[in-house]
């Protein structure tokens, strides 16, 4: 056998694993009768984010979200959506990134992102009890408790706890990036439960709304599992006027760091000013969840090919 197939029959036990998670998946969704859909993977205008680089396909880009075609389908009158499949970043590779990734959305109207993080809590017991008939897991080491309450804590503790300062307050985007991955995601690598770190910066949540009570802060949250992000939730922003200005701001933000700004995605704006319903929404990385449960210490231990 040559090198390359023994790398894959070494793989069998976690891409096993693997199938076991999506179809564990797949019957959550299918129980709360959520609607499965696919939609392109190749895009003209990806969502303009200042830290995503979407990959060029020819004159297209491939998606590294299927974020805003979920959102029109929201505005055609669809309530509850997933979708699960490929999704893409450029020049991201390392042991947690991968440029080609599977990612699972799912988006409800009438909701928001209390009502996702209940979903998720949910979904994540009812795939760790279907894959491993039990509600915890040991990765790397560590104990993982699904089953046990989850930490909930804010951006602005956090930070005031960890790293010394309140980005809510002062805003500061690289020290942002720089004091979570340094400081915020090993105090948080320490629980024994999954973490909820919520309500973020406005500035760092450019497709959620605003709180009603404070509109410095954002209905962002991000579930940390080990120390982990794993997914990304929103109440998602629907005001078309406010949505431009925050694509137009990211598009000068990364025209001013040499990268590149996206066509405007004239059909997604179409959609909002048709009227996009109150909804919430939520985008978590299968691979990293995978990885998680096959006790895996990279994203390449638990895909077939890493080419």
């Amino acid at each position: 056998m040559n090198t390359g197939l023994q790398r894959l029959h070494a793989k069998r036990a976690a891409l096993e694993r693997r199938a076991a998670c999506l179809r564990a998946i797949r019957e959550f969704f299918h129980s709360r009768d959520f609607m499965e859909v696919e939609t392109p993977v190749r895009l003209r205008a990806p969502a303009q984010e200042r830290h995503i680089d979407a990959e060029p396909a020819g004159a297209l880009f491939l998606r590294t979200s299927p974020e805003l075609h979920m959102k029109r389908l929201l505005a055609a009158g669809y309530e509850r959506l997933y979708q699960m499949g490929p999704c893409f970043r450029r020049n991201e590779r390392g042991p947690l990134h991968h440029p080609e990734y599977t990612m699972l959305e799912w988006y409800r109207a009438a909701a928001d992102y209390h009502d996702i993080r209940r979903d998720t809590i949910d979904l994540i017991r009812h795939v760790t009890r279907a894959v491993l008939g039990a509600e915890q897991f040991v990765w790397q080491g560590r104990t993982i408790r699904t089953n046990d309450e989850w930490s909930v804590i804010s951006v602005r503790n956090a930070f005031m706890q960890w790293a010394g300062w309140d980005p809510v307050a002062a805003y500061e985007p690289d020290r942002f990036d720089l004091d979570l991955v340094e400081k915020i995601e090993p105090a948080l690598r320490e629980q024994e439960s999954p973490v909820i770190l919520t309500d973020y910066p406005q500035a760092a949540a450019a497709l959620a709304r605003l709180k009603p009570d404070d509109p410095d802060v954002a209905e962002r949250w991000e579930l940390y599992i080990a120390g982990l992000e794993i997914a990304n939730a929103y109440s998602e922003l629907t005001e078309p006027r406010e949505q431009r200005e925050r694509f137009n701001q990211c598009a000068e933000q990364r025209r001013a760091a040499g990268l590149t700004a996206y066509p405007v995605d004239t059909a997604f704006f179409a959609a909002l000013e048709h009227g996009l319903p109150p909804c919430g929404g939520i985008a978590l990385g299968v691979d990293r969840l995978v990885m998680l449960l096959a006790d895996a210490p990279t994203l390449a231990d638990v895909v077939a090919f890493t080419e």
